[in-house]
């Protein structure tokens, strides 16, 4: 079974996608354009965004284990005044991803620090915040390509680890689930297989050798396509859905405590 990406690609692939996406600010004729994926934002909106991310997490990898994020942090990103020049934004947009990367590469990816997500399956350390902003990254880049009116498919190797990542991270829980117990499967054409969970324990994934297809619901795609529904990029009838399509209803509106 293939591995996830490790540190050193995680950091990698961060840096890669943070190109890609001040390209695609680059390339846009203008940054007022509204990005169909994030309603309400424009282009600019969104380089805030991940720009202000990647100052976010990096002050958040550098304070280290917490009970929350640090709060100059929280103060500093809410306060942000990216430039609106295109070459200055763009040099903003670099600086930002060089700060998120040096706190990375300090930390080594063992170091615990805060997270929204829990631990159940996903570590609360500077590697899952590396492998998350990689994930994030690409989601907006795609909005931002998109915005431009030139939208390219994710990545093969990030959208696999993508599926994985989403699911392990956003939504594992342990508040229990409010219906009766289902599991749903995730297909990438690309040959991988997850299974997901959701029952009073609440819910986790596993990645499977092959397809059971004894699932209450099944979604097929690419892993890029797959990563897309996730983010709610994509509706779930672009892609091919088997089984009782309510759950994946009933699994979007859901919003466990934790």
């Amino acid at each position: 079974m293939e591995k996830n990406p490790q540190f050193p690609d995680l950091l990698r692939l961060i840096d890669e996608r943070s190109t890609a996406f001040r390209a695609a600010v680059a390339a846009a004729p203008d940054l007022d354009a509204p990005v169909p994926t994030c309603p309400e934002w424009t282009l600019f909106d969104l380089a805030q965004h991940l720009g202000g991310g990647d100052r976010f997490w990096a002050a958040i990898v550098g304070a280290g284990p917490a009970d929350g994020p640090p709060a100059g942090a929280v103060a500093a990103r809410a306060a942000l005044e990216p430039p609106r020049e295109r070459e200055a934004l763009s040099a903003w947009l670099a600086a930002s991803t060089r700060l998120l990367l040096d706190a990375l590469r300090e930390a080594g990816p063992d170091a615990a620090c805060w997270t929204w997500w829990s631990a159940l399956q996903s570590p609360r350390t500077s590697g899952g915040v590396a492998r998350h902003r990689v994930q994030e990254t690409s989601v907006h880049t795609y909005d931002a390509q998109l915005a431009g009116g030139a939208p390219q498919p994710l990545p093969v190797g990030i959208a696999l680890d993508g599926v994985e990542e989403f699911l392990f991270t956003c939504v594992a829980a342990s508040s229990a689930w409010p219906h009766e117990p289902a599991t749903f499967e995730f297909h990438a054409t690309e040959g991988r297989t997850w299974l997901l969970t959701v029952d009073g324990d609440g819910a986790r994934s596993t990645r499977l050798p092959a397809p059971a297809g004894t699932a209450g619901a099944a979604v097929h795609g690419t892993a890029g396509e797959l990563v897309l529904y996730l983010y709610d990029r994509v509706r779930a009838d672009s892609l091919r859905v088997a089984g009782d399509a309510g759950l994946l209803d009933l699994l979007r509106a859901w919003e466990p405590e934790e």
